[in-house]
């Protein structure tokens, strides 16, 4: 009931940014996730005043906030914060001077340390959310996290599920766990009321240990890390090196803001010279990479398309151009093939080009929809006459995206298939010959509120 009312209440104070979202993204979805984000956090942290008797407001910092709602909510219902993400978004201009945001990468280490803050938020935070309890254990003694695990990411890389019993999810949920405990948390774990299959969160906001014991249990972290895949690994037989003197809990090393590399072992020269904690890690890119296939050199797309649809066709010899002499009668519509089956007959610089991609061949194949049709792993040439006809009532956007686009484009039936196009020039949306094109309609894009 609680949340309910906080909910209920953050929507209708910020349900304007959804007319005047800038972003690409649904937002919808982002705008009320973040909202009910928000309503948890501040209860939560509502709750833990409470307990603790303190009335100022906890602090944070959002570690990967990406659109920077969350801040910018927080921040406006008193919480004093910021947050830091490799790439700046186009929202956070909306938000004004009182919302901090800051675009910068974030590498663990020595200096991304906040040792004023009392909370750390990693909300679908990808190749940082292992490292956010490290970094809020070693910031402070009285750091807290809160993380939303969503892409699967270890200390270094992607990480790899190693029990077959669990499904991908929840062993990356142990993983996380497992990190916060092996850094000293009582580690909590929560279901949120969120428009997303990655709905879980893990909650960091006490330590197993007295302040006293920070020497030993950051000596654990160091070997817990280097453990991992990825990690640095000891020669057989190699004790780690103890602590090195001096490194007293409360000193300059000590529990509130330690040098976090001065303690364990295993770590390479080139990462304790730079103060990293792991060598090896890369934080996301700041220009995001197109990897859907949708960047690919077009002579390339068509090439693969080519040699697919001649496959598919039993090995007949495609057309490079159109034909006069063509009948739809006794249209060759191909076999079907697994995409193992397409792939083992690819040559090897296509996969490795392919594979760089999201989803390789099959995201090629599916963004050529008007040749292909994509079902259950396997691929067929798609035959137009199997489409639905056109409803005579459809909604106003359908009917005018389709008038847009109608014979925008050439029919790569009528220039490349051997029977030509199995539909008539007047039912076919696309353009038989460069006589039937139309130019593309450039769509007016809705100004913000």
């Amino acid at each position: 009931m609680k949340y309910s009312k906080a909910y209920q209440a953050l929507k209708e104070k910020y349900k304007d940014m959804v007319k005047v979202w800038p972003e690409v993204t649904d937002p919808e979805k982002f705008v009320y996730e973040d909202v009910a984000l928000a309503a948890y956090l501040l209860i939560l942290w509502e709750e833990e005043r409470a307990e603790r008797g303190e009335p100022t407001r906890q602090s944070f910092v959002d570690l990967g906030c990406g659109n920077g709602l969350l801040v910018h909510i927080l921040s406006s219902e008193g919480h004093p914060g910021r947050g830091i993400d490799v790439r700046r978004r186009k929202v956070w201009d909306m938000y004004g001077p009182e919302t901090h945001l800051e675009e910068s990468a974030i590498t663990p280490n020595d200096k991304t340390l906040f040792p004023d803050v009392d909370w750390l938020i990693g909300n679908h935070s990808d190749e940082l959310t292992p490292w956010i309890p490290v970094i809020a254990a070693r910031s402070s003694y009285n750091c807290r996290f809160f993380v939303v695990p969503c892409c699967f990411f270890d200390f270094i890389g992607k990480y790899q599920r190693r029990q077959s019993k669990k499904t991908q999810y929840r062993g990356y949920l142990d993983f996380i766990t497992e990190v916060g405990s092996t850094c000293g948390f009582h580690v909590e774990e929560d279901c949120l009321r969120i428009p997303s299959t990655k709905r879980v969160c893990l909650i960091g906001k006490s330590r197993t240990y007295p302040p006293a014991g920070e020497d030993s249990v950051d000596e654990r972290r160091t070997r817990y890390i280097n453990s991992r895949p990825g990690g640095p690994v000891s020669p057989p037989g190699q004790v780690p090196a103890p602590p090195p003197p001096g490194a007293a809990a409360g000193g300059a090393d000590g529990p509130e803001g330690r040098g976090a590399l001065d303690v364990g072992a295993g770590h390479t020269p080139e990462s304790s010279a730079e103060g990293l904690w792991l060598s090896g890690f890369h934080p996301r890119e700041k220009v995001k990479r197109v990897r859907n296939c949708a960047a690919l050199p077009r002579d390339f797309i068509d090439r693969v398309v080519l040699q697919v649809a001649n496959l598919l066709l039993g090995g007949k010899q495609l057309n490079m151009r159109s034909s006069q002499s063509r009948s739809a009668k006794a249209w060759n519509r191909g076999g079907s093939l697994s995409l193992a089956e397409v792939a083992r007959e690819l040559d090897r610089d296509t996969l490795r080009r392919l594979r760089r991609e999201r989803g390789g061949l099959r995201t090629l194949l599916r963004n050529s929809s008007q040749v292909f049709h994509v079902l259950d792993g396997r691929v067929r040439l798609r035959d137009w006459r199997e489409e639905r006809p056109r409803k005579e009532k459809e909604p106003e956007a359908k009917r005018r995206l389709f008038s847009e686009t109608f014979k925008t484009r050439i029919c790569w039936f009528f220039t490349h298939h051997p029977d030509g196009c199995v539909l008539p020039s007047d039912r076919c949306p696309f353009a038989h010959g460069p006589g039937e094109l139309r130019p593309a309609t450039t769509r007016k894009k809705k100004q913000p509120l």
